[in-house]
């Protein structure tokens, strides 16, 4: 994987020559913008959290409005394409066959159906169409008809974006031919806590998955879960390991969790602060700390406020975007999980003056100015 340490900040974003401490604590020096660290360290992401809340807030604001366009957040869909029946057992996951949450297997959706759904979302302003599968790994009979998935909603003027599990360099390498522009592969965690999570895969799985998707010139999209009773430290491992990878994710989705009875997690957690061994919920102030640091860790990416948003307030999502998410996945439902919704989120949008994103995320104008020198 090529390091990629440096990267160009847009031009349309913030003054020229524009200082901004992108290390978050007053003991570093300023950072030019042109230059995007991936050698943080875990005290200093740990520093990051322990701002006084507003002062945490201020920075990442200040990044975000340096680097992004404060006022446009990018519209994102999400469909599954493939649900239930999943070998994996992820706590938090509904389509899980280790969960009893009545969600059925299904088979690969048809095509066609596929490119209808990203139709609607393209009419209903979404920039990207994001495609999920329920397997471990996609088998290589499933791969054509992915390509042709892929390869149609591109025709469409439409971002894709696939998660499909596990890849290998040689499917990773087809759907880079076919056009894909982005793959999803989160981490869920920190190291420590993923194996209390999850153990039919390791989080090495995840960092192997991700470094092929890279090398075949995929971009990465790449988060994880909070509220999944780790604890802070392991909302510091997770940013950590993602910010300090050769380079950062081009998106960032920040999931809260959102239990489902007959899961593992839902189980432990729904209707309760705490969890039987005193595991913690997390609570909107602490949500909006982890977006915040994101976004001063990670200041390119597309930082995304995905599940767990329907549940949240108007103010907590206010804050979140002030904080620098700037990415949102519309409609009703986001794989099995509800979502808020185009209504609301159109009204909350009003409400907050905001605009769907018009121009193209900073690391991939970036990505393209890299290749061209």
């Amino acid at each position: 994987m090529k390091n990629a340490n440096k990267t160009c900040a847009p031009a349309q974003a913030g003054a020229p020559g524009r200082q901004v401490d992108l290390s978050g604590t007053r003991s570093l020096p300023a950072q030019g913008l042109t230059r995007v660290r991936t050698d943080w360290t875990r005290e200093e992401i740990a520093a990051l959290f322990e701002l006084p809340f507003t002062e945490l807030v201020f920075r990442a604001a200040e990044v975000h409005r340096a680097l992004h366009r404060a006022g446009e957040v990018q519209l994102c869909t999400l469909l599954s394409i493939k649900t239930g029946g999943c070998p994996e057992d992820c706590g938090y996951c509904a389509q899980s066959v280790s969960a009893d949450s009545g969600v059925e297997a299904t088979k690969l959706m048809d095509v066609r159906e596929v490119l209808q759904s990203a139709a609607r979302a393209k009419d209903a302003g979404s920039q990207r169409f994001c495609m999920g599968a329920a397997w471990r790994n996609p088998k290589d009979r499933d791969m054509p008809a992915i390509v042709e998935i892929v390869r149609g909603v591109r025709e469409m003027g439409l971002e894709t974006c696939m998660t499909l599990g596990m890849l290998t360099p040689e499917q990773a390498g087809q759907l880079a031919e076919a056009g894909l522009d982005y793959y999803n592969h989160n981490i869920d965690s920190s190291p420590e806590y993923y194996e209390r999570v999850i153990t039919t895969r390791s989080f090495q799985d995840r960092l192997d998955t991700l470094e092929n998707v890279r090398e075949a010139g995929i971009a990465v999209c790449s988060g994880g879960i909070v509220g999944m009773g780790e604890t802070r430290a392991d909302r510091v491992g997770f940013i950590h390991t993602l910010a300090t990878l050769p380079r950062h994710p081009e998106s960032v989705p920040v999931n809260a969790l959102v239990p489902v009875k007959g899961t593992v997690l839902g189980d432990m957690l729904e209707g309760t602060p705490l969890g039987p061994n005193g595991e913690k919920r997390i609570d909107d102030i602490e949500f909006v700390r982890t977006v915040a640091a994101a976004r001063i860790a990670m200041p390119l990416s597309m930082v995304r406020l995905s599940a767990g948003r329907e549940s949240m307030s108007e103010a907590t999502q206010a804050l979140c975007f002030l904080a620098g998410a700037n990415s949102i996945f519309t409609g009703d439902k986001l794989l099995t999980a509800p979502n808020a919704g185009d209504g609301a989120d159109g009204a909350l949008f009003a409400k907050l003056g905001l605009v769907p994103l018009a121009g193209e995320e900073p690391m991939r104008g970036c990505a393209r100015t890299e290749a061209a020198e």
